[in-house]
């Protein structure tokens, strides 16, 4: 049944008054966001956790007059507290008490995800297993007695193809019986005998403590075995809980000649390879395209080829696909005509050359080049290419103290540095989230390409424009490297889950385009018109020409540009589009080559790629980790721009 539960069920019955709670846990890329999107629909509100940095999704639906509320958990791998994901969660499961959890598990890698499953039932949460994905499974030969699982789990499992919508109506119908006879879905899922002793004794102690935890005493006992900080921070007021967890731990280590955390974790893998080993049955199957495919992208040669290929062609199809429809635009609107520029002063000038012609602008130099990248970014993301691009990037992404996990926000940054620096909650420190944030900084975003575009690629060349995209990779390398001393710490290594190959889903592709771009056409476009008419009055009373000016020994003398690149800069800051369109207002002219050399539309274009970012940026850079990392990242990219504007402003005149 392909169709969402909300728009489906809502007028079913009459609606019940109390809601209940779905919290939806599992790893990466397993497909627990289709999910989500299925169960939830449009109904959807994307925030922060309370005082996290790590995202937040929470929808509603009403299913069979039950009011639900579903929150979508960050994808983790187990409730470790080496990422603030697994910290965000457990608390939530064990504080919130959600009234069941959703554990999605990808069929195809079974005895993977149950490592975490075999977590979510120490926790003693009323669970399903979501059986995600089986028809990946089906094609690699892998079928699951769903029954046999059950058995051996303890808990409810449903096989689902989210994607499709199939099994989806049993899900919600079985999480609905969940939660509401919780006490008869508890699992007894035991481990070996040695391990078991030393659980249900230290088990004892906690409870005989009376500690008046938030988190069930046997999880709370498995963790002080594994030596789990936090936990040990919540224990600390009873000193015979701490020496009896020091001591069982020692046992343990004692009889396994290993650190107990380690042995626990064996514990957990060989009980999920076991189940896994019952339940499935693995079928001869033939090598399928996707194992080609795979083969190929993961090769150690033709990986980094076919990774280059993936950006270079996210780079190409953007400037070929924005070229063609801009041209498009240019000859629908090209019944515009600016009025004379001795007539800019007047009321007249300000409303037609200012907001028509930031109208046009908009239209011509920015939605045509905006959409295209986030479609394809779109498509290479849910098809499964760019984790294996991040995979092959990894060894390359050390060399500045990150890992190849770091290129999927560094892609973004591509499209805007907003979401991309918030991306970098992926990583699992906070050096290595202000590494990789410090890199995306420099990362052109498509705001700084419409300039690239509007100011080098129309008159220039595309070969020119590109040239500056090699430029500004081989600065982040660089300057990543000289951030890699200044941040002391050591690099993690790389865990990424590797999702199968598919063909797109449309409709995963139009919700993640739309998600990205609706905020340029409700927020940013409108203010493209109103600052195109502000640029137009400050220019009327003779402002900008002051401004102009006043920083002119930077623009003209070292940076050799017309006075008037200081105030359009300035405006770049607000938004990088506004160097483009302040141009355009002031000049009453597309045709910039009219007003500047070759060597200045580079010099400028340049400059603008590389000088302080947005004030969104530096907004939510101060969000995340404060002013004063804000605004020393800040006035790192301004003397890096001014410097590298001026070497290249010299170079380039030899050149030109």
């Amino acid at each position: 049944m392909s169709c969402h539960l909300n728009s489906f069920y809502n007028s079913k019955e009459k609606t019940s008054g109390k809601t209940l709670t779905i919290a939806l846990a599992g790893n990466a890329n397993v497909g627990k966001s289709v999910l989500f999107n299925q169960l939830t629909g449009s109904s959807q509100i994307i925030g922060n956790w309370p005082g996290k940095t790590v995202e937040k999704a929470e929808g509603t639906l009403t299913f069979e007059g039950q009011k639900i509320t579903v929150i979508d958990l960050p994808g983790i791998y187990s409730f470790s507290t080496f990422g603030m994901e697994e910290l965000v969660s457990r608390e939530y499961i064990a504080i919130e008490n959600p009234d069941v959890v959703i554990n999605v598990v990808d069929a195809a890698v079974l005895e993977r995800n149950l490592f975490f499953t075999m977590q979510l039932i120490e926790m003693d949460v009323p669970l399903v297993l979501c059986l995600n994905q089986v028809d990946e499974a089906k094609k690699k030969g892998i079928t699951i007695n769903r029954k046999k699982l059950e058995q051996l789990l303890g808990v409810p499992v449903v096989s689902t193809v989210a994607i499709r919508g199939e099994g989806i109506y049993e899900l919600t119908k079985t999480a609905l019986t969940v939660a509401r006879d919780r006490q008869n879905h508890k699992s007894q899922l035991r481990y070996g005998a040695e391990i078991e002793q030393r659980i249900s004794k230290l088990d004892q102690t906690v409870q005989n403590a009376n500690l008046n935890l938030n988190y069930p005493s046997r999880w709370v006992a498995i963790k002080l075995l594994e030596n789990d900080p936090e936990i040990k921070k919540l224990v600390a007021s009873s000193e015979s809980v701490d020496k009896a967890s020091e001591a069982l731990a020692a046992e343990i280590s004692a009889i396994h000649h290993e650190h107990s955390f380690a042995v626990i974790a064996s514990e957990r893998y060989g009980l999920a390879s076991k189940i896994a080993n019952e339940v499935q049955r693995q079928a001869e199957v033939r090598t399928t395209v996707s194992d080609r495919i795979e083969w190929i992208t993961t090769h150690r040669v033709l990986g980094y080829v076919t990774s280059a290929a993936v950006i270079a062609g996210l780079l190409v199809w953007t400037f070929s696909v924005g070229n063609l429809l801009s041209g498009l635009f240019s000859k629908g609107l090209s019944f515009f005509s600016p009025v004379d520029p001795a007539l800019s002063g007047s009321i007249q000038g300000i409303l037609w050359n200012g907001l028509w012609g930031g109208v046009v602008a908009g239209l011509t130099l920015i939605i045509p080049f905006v959409v295209p990248f986030y479609l394809m970014l779109a498509m290479i993301e849910d098809s499964g290419i760019l984790t294996r691009v991040a995979f092959m990037m990894d060894s390359a992404m050390h060399k500045i103290g990150l890992h190849g996990k770091a290129l999927i926000p560094l892609i973004l940054g591509f499209g805007c540095n907003v979401p991309a620096i918030r991306a970098c909650r992926i990583m699992e420190t906070k050096r290595e989230r202000l590494l990789a944030t410090f890199a995306i900084t420099f990362a052109p975003c498509t705001a700084r390409t419409i300039v690239i575009l509007g100011l080098v690629a129309v008159f220039l060349g595309p070969w020119w424009a590109l040239s500056l995209y090699v430029v500004d990779i081989a600065l982040i390398f660089v300057l990543g490297r000289i951030a890699l001393k200044v941040v002391p710490g050591q690099s993690t290594g790389l865990i990424m889950e590797m999702s199968s190959f598919k063909v797109p889903s449309l409709s995963v592709v139009a919700k993640q385009t739309w998600a990205r771009t609706k905020s340029l056409i409700y927020v940013v476009f409108p203010l493209y018109i109103a600052g195109s008419v502000v640029v137009q009055v400050l220019y009327a009373v003779g402002v900008l020409q002051q401004v102009s000016n006043a920083l002119s020994p930077i623009t003209v003398f070292w940076l050799g540009l017309p006075a008037i690149a200081g105030i359009l800069l300035i405006l770049g800051f607000v938004r990088k589009e506004m160097v483009l369109l302040a141009a355009v207002a002031i000049f009453s002219s597309t045709n910039l080559a009219l007003f500047f050399s070759p060597v200045q539309l580079v010099t400028l274009a340049l400059v603008n790629m590389i000088y302080i970012p947005c004030l969104s940026t530096v907004a939510v850079l101060a969000k995340d980790y404060g002013w004063k990392t804000a605004v020393v990242i800040s006035v790192a990219n301004f003397a890096v721009a001014i410097l590298v504007g001026g070497i290249a402003f010299r170079l380039l005149s030899i050149v030109l």
